[in-house]
């Protein structure tokens, strides 16, 4: 088991392997399964993924409570027009990150990487580079593992709940998550994914987790589209060798201490951030009675 990164480190240098082989290798041990097994069973993963990230894309997908819906079509849509200003890359994994959040909150299938509230970015980044950079399957299978044991390291020591440490604790987590492992799936070596990882926790240190109506709809299906656009600038940072000053470990500890500095009203609650104003105020009202 490992509970600091930099054990995970250490592992993949005295043994010169990826970070995906070193969990795969914690995993199959901790677990008793075989390789095969294993990767068949994070492909199960991979398929709900690819089914949520693209459901929005073609169809608007509906919010239950019909708070938010229908986003990920019309960030499809523009991109389609060639127009955009951040170019179709961005667009597409923005529109892929709102689809999964809108399958989310339409009561669908999704897989929570780490939480339902920002279940959109892990996808959403994958599949996109996976088009951009013509991988397959299994190296994105390999990815979730990469992803995976970041997610685990900073479960340990911070949290992923947005009830306990805002919102940075899930889709900053989320992004920390996904920028480590598209750093390892375009040929970077594991001190660049961790570097990524915590360019993407040091970028949304702070943010504060405002569900509208307590739902997890508004801001959260922004969160997870800005989220992605995180994660893939801060793997771009990495793999130009651009280096963290404060070390992963460390800047786990410090989002730890943040969250746990916020107020009640400022995670998850629904009485503080956008969740309290007018608007926020009137929307619960509709919805809730």
């Amino acid at each position: 088991m490992f509970n600091r990164a930099e054990e995970i480190l250490q592992k993949c240098k005295e043994e010169n392997k990826s970070i995906s082989d070193v969990i795969i290798e914690k995993e199959m041990e901790s677990f008793g399964l075989t390789y095969e097994k294993l990767i068949e069973k994070m492909r199960e993963s991979l398929e709900v993924m690819k089914l949520s990230a693209n459901a929005g894309l073609e169809k608007e997908v509906k919010s239950v409570s019909g708070l938010t819906g229908g986003n990920a079509k019309k960030i499809e849509d523009y991109k389609n027009k060639g127009k955009t200003l951040a170019g179709n890359f961005i667009n597409s994994a923005m529109a892929k990150a709102f689809s999964t959040a809108e399958v989310n909150a339409s009561m669908g299938k999704i897989v929570a990487s780490p939480t339902a509230g920002a279940s959109g970015i892990i996808p959403s980044a994958f599949l996109s580079v996976k088009e951009k950079l013509d991988l397959s399957d299994e190296d994105l299978i390999k990815g979730l593992f990469t992803s995976a044991g970041i997610g685990e390291i900073i479960a340990k020591n911070s949290t992923i709940s947005g009830a306990e440490g805002g919102c940075q604790a899930e889709c900053g987590a989320a992004a920390a998550m996904a920028a480590g492992a598209l750093v390892e799936m375009a040929g970077g070596d594991p001190e660049d994914s961790f570097n990524a990882s915590s360019f993407a926790l040091t970028n949304i240190m702070g943010l504060v987790c405002d569900p509208v109506a307590g739902l997890v709809e508004y801001p959260c299906a922004l969160r997870n589209s800005s989220g992605v656009v995180n994660a893939i600038t801060s793997a771009d940072m990495a793999l130009a060798k651009v280096q963290s000053l404060v070390p992963f470990d460390e800047v786990v500890d410090a989002m730890s201490k943040v969250g746990k500095s916020m107020p009640a009203a400022l995670r998850e609650t629904a009485m503080g951030g956008l969740a309290a104003t007018p608007t926020g105020k009137m929307c619960s009202k509709k919805i809730l009675g």
